[in-house]
């Protein structure tokens, strides 16, 4: 497979130094216009502050780029033609030239593939609620059981039917690891009731658990939960209150599959008047720093 790199992310293979990759459809389809920007950038800058490269994935006129420029970003940001692309969609978009965003099936497949062991992103995809009758299930988790990666997130999108998603990383055999928690945090709020399958207090002991388990030879990512600062979040109730009245919404206007998401995200900000997109972008930021430590603390240990 043929990938384009910037400069930085090319020398810091080249020089092996600490890499973190990050996704593109938080850019064209998490987040409104120009907040989107703003904080891809600030993320990115995160990244760098810890010590760490920062590599921007998606798909440009086709090209698979692994670390957009600064230029490029704002790109994303801007236009409107960018589709959302999980796997199966990358030879489509890729043939068509066409510009892509990628998923987190698909950022941590193309992260894989261009040597980054750490990916960062807000939440991951799951088995969304109905699945018993819509069969609607991310690919995140298959891609997940599959590709040996570092994920760190701010656990399962609340959206989610959130039992069946921890039964079917189970099922996967992905190690859901707790970043200084015991209970599964879920987007919006720092716990839940869900317990995780191991809780670290570092950032090294999440790259030695990683690196142990390459040593393994186990196939599977490890899923890092890093909780969404408390004072940038909802309790319990508020999200589960704001959640199922963007889910009547949703199913009010028949919007589902791939549209769900973006659907519900836009919806509950809009309900919660702004909240929501203040808890996205407290964690992704947040996730950001955790991700950048693991990356140095990994790469400390590979040299």
């Amino acid at each position: 497979m043929k990938i384009r790199f910037n400069e930085e992310v090319r020398e810091a293979l080249k020089n092996k130094r600490p890499l973190v990759a990050l996704e593109t459809t938080i850019i064209s389809h998490g987040m409104p216009y120009p907040r989107n920007i703003e904080i891809a950038l600030e993320v990115e800058e995160t990244i760098r502050k810890e010590g760490a490269i920062p590599a921007t994935i998606g798909i440009i006129e086709g090209e698979i780029v692994v670390g957009l420029t600064k230029e490029e970003i704002i790109e994303f940001g801007k236009r409107e033609d960018v589709i959302k692309c999980s796997l199966r969609d990358l030879a489509y978009v890729s043939l068509n030239k066409r510009w892509g965003s990628t998923t987190v099936a698909a950022s941590i497949n193309l992260a894989k593939k261009a040597g980054i062991d750490v990916f960062v992103t807000g939440g991951i995809g799951g088995v969304h609620r109905n699945a018993e009758t819509t069969f609607d299930i991310s690919a995140d988790l298959d891609e997940l059981e599959k590709t040996q990666i570092i994920t760190v997130c701010a656990g399962p999108k609340a959206i989610l039917d959130v039992a069946k998603t921890v039964e079917y990383l189970e099922t996967k055999g992905v190690p859901v690891i707790g970043y200084k928690t015991s209970k599964l945090p879920l987007f919006y709020t720092p716990t839940s009731n869900f317990n995780v399958t191991h809780k670290v207090n570092s950032a090294e002991e999440a790259a030695a658990i990683y690196a142990h388990q390459i040593k393994l030879g186990l196939p599977q990512a490890i899923l890092v939960c890093n909780p969404v600062p408390k004072e940038a979040s909802f309790t319990l109730e508020e999200a589960e209150n704001l959640i199922m009245l963007a889910l009547k919404e949703a199913k009010k206007k028949g919007i589902k599959g791939k549209e769900e998401t973006p659907f519900l995200l836009s919806k509950i900000n809009e309900l919660s008047k702004g909240r929501s997109q203040y808890i996205n972008e407290a964690l992704i930021i947040n996730n950001a720093k955790i991700g950048a430590r693991i990356a140095i603390c990994l790469n400390k240990g590979q040299s």
